[in-house]
Formats: structure tokens, sequence, C-alpha cells
């Protein structure tokens, strides 16, 4: 067998995992030297890179044609997710961008490049909320500044035509009570214990409503196949009505909400059918239209096994609304899309594990009550992204794994993807920029252990997640799909990750030439108990719980192992020289508690027992020791590291010979965070009324 460091030698990252999507965790451990220039901005805690398409050259000219118009589907729904998240940011990112593109006044001082700094936050987070805590950002200049700003700039105000009827000082009251009054529109997204988590969340899915009238509104809903349920509200927003209190959903199709950008969106996919690989996938993009004609979600759901059985193409894609982590009762989706096409040579290890799905079912440690007697569908595949839209930029994830809905998961199978050109220019960019491991490491033993390991193991990991850990188990047959309300995208990505984690330390993994060999698993066990209890709190703002769900269920894990394997030792916590350090004592006992807590999270996922799951939250995923978390923060500053990372696209080029034939379509790489964002706003956005 070829050997797997060079077979994966693109495949070099960390995971961390989301219900259909994986994500880069902090600890990075690079093992490629490149010269290109990977990393192009750092700000704050957010680190800027590009990533590279391999054999981009390898394709034909209708593939090339293909991915194009595909590109510039996703390129225009970015305004979508800008709105989703809250009903000024679109407002607020106008008048920035007018602010940055026509003030020519001091350009040197600290408020300048404290503006520019907030700027390119709200461009990463799509927003004023940071993309992680969901809490909003506070401005490191005054509001008068901001104000003398507005007045001096040419296009200060170029927002304020949008409005109705506003002149400029009411303008700029709005602006400055949403920006600086911090009693206002604090978190986009609030599920700590004891709150309404609709009312005191100002994401834009939900208007003058309480999370009970949500519920009830809901439940009401008649389903026409419980058999086949439809995601209620998965594309649509609601809103109580201030005349009467009528409650109505405003659908995203064309005709309904952000009917100008679906048009456009569509335009481009109408384009792209043209240059599909087979008339399968034709079909399958006319349907997705449809969905977006009609805002039907059984045609959504009749689109979603199209594309799910279709697992033939080079070229492939995501686009709609999907993902429901930015509601705090999960079930409304903001808007994503991705290009890629099939990395073939590192495909050969995710094509191996979905081979034998039906083995790592039948041999799980849950209740037969809650396993697939049949596995099907399996799709796994690595891909070479080649453009990144809406929820998936700039940050995106490294893993996928779709469609969401059990039922045609179980029906009909999913596809899980690994992303490894990401996942190699993270790698790229720590190498470059140098890493945290030393400074949290436990011992000099985990470390070379780590370096030799983790770029398997870790990739390991994320392939056992998505190919086979969230298509795994299923609901018991009068289980509501959303029973887990709030909870549910914790509860799911643990159970993926623990799916993941037990399997790494099975012999099968060395008997499928998966591993070299027995030893190897460990590095993933000490990373990720490591980043559980310790690394990741560099990612939560000082003062602060937890809020995020990948990182809830990576505490949820870490925390409920140490627990609970605390009469044993399994798991130490200790002091040395001042700093807090992690290690795992008995690797064998731990993996017997992923084993139990996988059997436990599966149990209360097929049962609904909303109660259970809570009661696990809230214990173990969401409170932050905050001298710890002092402590962490400190050591990871000293460093000088963003613990946050995402990336500019590339830039697809359309070349035209002197007849005017196009010949081909070349790709470049950007190298300017900023101006990548203004391109977008001004080539891919209709401007909003607000």
């Amino acid at each position: 067998m070829r050997n797997l460091s060079k077979l994966l030698f693109v495949m070099l990252s960390g995971s961390l995992i989301v219900a259909s999507c994986t994500e880069k965790k902090v600890d990075d451990t690079p093992v490629v030297e490149n010269e290109f220039q990977w990393q192009i901005d750092q700000f704050d805690d957010i680190k800027v890179m590009r990533y590279q398409v391999p054999d981009w050259d390898s394709l034909s000219l209708q593939q090339k044609q293909f991915i194009y118009y595909l590109a510039e589907a996703t390129y225009w729904g970015r305004d979508i997710l800008y709105d989703q998240f809250f009903k000024y940011n679109l407002m607020i990112r106008n008048t920035l961008e007018g602010i940055y593109t026509t003030y020519d006044g001091d350009k040197e001082c600290d408020d300048w490049k404290n503006f520019e700094i907030y700027l390119k936050k709200v461009w990463f987070a799509n927003g004023i909320h940071h993309h992680y805590s969901n809490d909003k950002f506070t401005p490191k200049f005054s509001e008068e500044y901001f104000r003398m700003l507005l007045e001096q700039s040419k296009d200060g105000y170029v927002a304020m035509n949008a409005t109705e009827g506003m002149d400029k000082n009411e303008f700029a009251d709005l602006l400055c009570d949403i920006i600086f009054n911090s009693d206002k529109y604090q978190s986009k997204n609030n599920t700590a214990e004891g709150v309404d988590i609709i009312a005191q969340s100002c994401n834009n899915f939900y208007e003058n409503l309480t999370a009970k009238e949500v519920e009830d509104f809901y439940n009401k809903m008649q389903v026409p196949d419980t058999a086949r349920p439809i995601s209620k509200g998965l594309n649509s927003k609601l809103i109580k009505t201030a005349d009467n209190g009528e409650i109505v959903e405003r659908i995203y199709k064309i005709g309904g909400m952000y009917s100008e950008t679906i048009e456009k969106i569509v335009e481009n996919l109408e384009k792209a059918i043209e240059f599909a690989e087979s008339d399968v996938q034709k079909a399958e993009l006319r349907k997705l239209i449809e969905y977006y004609q009609t805002g039907d979600l059984t045609t959504w759901d009749e689109y979603n096994v199209m594309w799910a059985e279709n697992t033939d193409p080079r070229v492939d894609y995501v686009n709609g609304f999907i993902e429901n982590y930015g509601d705090p009762l999960g079930l409304k989706a903001t808007w994503e899309a991705i290009v890629d096409f099939k990395d073939i040579e590192a495909t050969k290890m995710t094509k191996l594990i979905s081979e034998n799905a039906q083995w790592f079912e039948d041999n799980s440690p849950v209740d037969k009550r809650f396993k697939k007697e049949k596995v099907k569908g399996v799709s796994a595949k690595a891909i070479n992204v080649v453009a990144l839209g809406g929820d998936c930029f700039p940050a995106p994830p490294i893993g996928i794994n779709l469609p969401n809905a059990d039922w045609i998961r179980k029906d009909h199978g999913s596809k899980s993807v690994t992303i490894t050109n990401l996942t190699y220019a993270y790698d790229q960019a720590a190498l470059q920029r140098g890493g945290s491991l030393e400074e949290f490491a436990a011992s000099e033993e985990e470390i070379a252990r780590t370096k030799k390991y983790s770029s398997l193991t870790d990739n390991l990991h994320t392939d056992l997640h998505e190919c086979l850990g969230h298509g795994s188990g299923q609901l018991l047959p009068d289980t509501d799909p959303n029973a887990l309300k709030e909870h549910s995208s914790t509860l799911e990505e643990a159970r993926a990750d623990l799916f993941g984690l037990y399997y790494l330390a099975d012999d099968k993994m060395v008997e499928l030439g998966l591993l070299p060999d027995k030893e190897a698993y460990k590095a993933e066990y000490d990373g990720y108990i490591r980043n559980g209890l310790i690394t990741q709190l560099t990612r939560i703002l000082e003062g602060k719980n937890i809020e995020e769900a990948h990182m809830r269920n990576r505490a949820l894990i870490s925390r409920w192992c140490y627990e609970n394997g605390k009469a044993d030792n399994v798991i130490e916590m200790f002091k040395k020289d001042g700093k807090t350090y992690v290690k795992v004592n008995d690797y064998v006992k731990l993996r017997e508690l992923f084993g139990t807590l996988l059997a436990e999270i599966q149990r209360i996922k097929s049962e609904g027992d909303y109660a259970a799951g809570a009661a696990l939250v809230e214990k173990y995923a969401v409170k932050v020791d905050p001298e710890l978390h002092k402590e962490v923060l400190e050591r990871y500053r000293a460093l000088n590291l963003a613990p946050y990372g995402g990336f500019v696209n590339p830039k697809l080029t359309q070349v035209f010979d002197e007849k005017g034939n196009l010949k081909d379509i070349e790709i470049s790489y950007p190298d300017n965070f900023a101006e990548q964002m203004l391109w977008l706003s001004k080539n891919y956005s209709i401007k909003p009324k607000f």
C-alpha cells in the first residue's frame, strides 16, 4: 500500500465538526512547506488566508465553465446572509464601505486604524456580531469620530438614500444607536440559560415574537407526510404584525423575500445548466431552480434526494438555505454555497471508509434499537473548493455532510466531503507563522506524537465524523426531528464527534490501512481533550460563556469525560510553572467513556429526550472557569497568533481569443482582503431598502 503520509499529504488539518460541516481547530500542526504567501492579513483575533486550487488545469473547458457560473451564483448570495444575521447589517456595511472608499482625511491616526479593523471584522463576520461568540462588536473609536467620518466622507451617507425619509441627523442617530449603544442588539443568537432565546436574540429570522409563540406556530403546522417530514420554517422569516398581531411567514423565493438576489442566483444556475456533466445533474439543477421559484420545502427535499443520489460528477456544489446554527431554535437556515471538484487521489481514504459503513454501524456501542439495519448511500470524497459563499465565507468548514434531513439520510444516503485544499492552506499558514502546540502540550512525548501522527488522525476523525457519524443511527418512528430544539446542533455535533473518536482507537483502523499502528490514535485523543478543556478558550471573549454549538460540543465531550473519569484518573489537569496543562493517562478507558457518552447521546436523539439533552449541555457545555480562561488568553496572546481564520476566494477570469470565443478560464489568487470585500459589494449586491 502507498505510504499514507504521502497519499494524504494535502489532507493536513485539525478537525472540529458541525452537523453537516467540520471546522478547523485551534492547534495547528503544519507538515509541508511552500513559498506561496498563505496568510495575507491579521487583525484583532482573526487571520485571513488564501487557498490554492490544485489540478485546475486538469479540468476540461466545459467543467471550468460549469464552475464559473456556479461561482457567480455563489457570490450573489452574500447579502442574504448579512440580512439574515441582523436587519441593519447591510445599512451599516454600506455606510462603512462608503466612508472607507471616500474619506480623504488623516489615515495614519489610531482612530482610523481602529475604524479599518472594525470594518474588516464586519466583513469577516458578515455583520456587526462576532461570528463565534455572537456578541456585538465594540468599536475602539468614539461616536464623535464616527460622526465626523460620516460628515467628511463623500459617500458617508450613501445608505441613507435607501431609508424611508430620514434626514442626515436621524440617519446618524440611528447608526450610532445601533453601533455604540451597548444595551441594544447585544447578541445575534442568545442561548443563555433563563432568557427568551428568540425575543433576546437580534438575528433577522423573527420579528416581534417570543420563543413560545414560534414553537406554537410551527407545532400547529400540519405535516403532509410524517414519514418524510419537511423542515418546517427552514426558508422563511416569521413575523408578528404590529397592527393585528397576526403571525405570518415571509418565504425566501422569487416573488417573496430576497427576490431580487435569488433571481440573480437562479440566472447563473440556469447558465450553469448548459455545462453540467450529465443529464442527471441538469435535472437536479432545474429542481433547485424550481425550489427557488416556489419556496416549496417538498420541492427542496425532492432536490436533495436527487443531489444526494448523484454521486458521479467530478464537479459538484452546495447551494441553498441549509444550516440552522444561526437560529437559537434550530429551525431557520442561513444561505450558503460552495463550488468544488473531486480530489481524486485524496478521495481514496474517504472511499475506503464509506465502503465499510455497515461494519461501523453494526459495531457501534449504541442500543440496537437506534441502529440502521441497512446503511444506504454513504458517498464520501475529498474535494478542492473553488468558491465559497454565504455562511461558508470567509470562514468555511473543512468537512461537510449533507443533506440534513434524517429521513433522506436514512432512505437515500448522504454526501460527505473533506475539503483538502482548505486544510492544506490552514497548515501552510501555520507553518509560516508558527503554532501553539509547544505552549499547551503537556509533555515532549505528546508534542512528538502530535507531530508524527496528527495530520493523519485529524483528517481520519473528520472523515469518520462526516462520512459515517452524521449518517449513523436512526430516530424512533414517533420522534419529532425538532424535539431537541435549541440544543439540537450541539448534541448532533457531539454525536458525530464521539462516533469518530470511538472508532479511531479500533483495530479496524490499522486493519484497513487507515492508520499505521495502534499508537497513532492517541495523538487525536490528546489534541481533542486539550482543545476541549483548554485551547478553544482562546476563541471566547473574556467574561463570556460558550455560545457557539461546535465549541459547546467539544466542551461537553471533554468535560463529561474528565468528570466521569476522575475515579480512575483517566484525564489529569495539573499546574506546572503556573500554567495549566491537561494529559490523558488512560487511553483505553477514555475510549470506553467516549462509547458510553455516544450511546447516551444517540438515545437522546433517537427518543427526542429534550430534558436529558438540555441537562448535558447546561452542565458540561456552557460555563467557563474565569481564572483558567484568563490564563489561556494571556498565554495565547503572547504568541501573537489569531485563533480564528478565514479566506479570500480565488478569482476566475474568462479568456477570449481574437474572434471573441472563450478559450479558457484562468484562476488567480488575490492577496488583499479589503479589495475582495469591496469587489463583492460593488458587483454582487442589490441595493436594499431599509
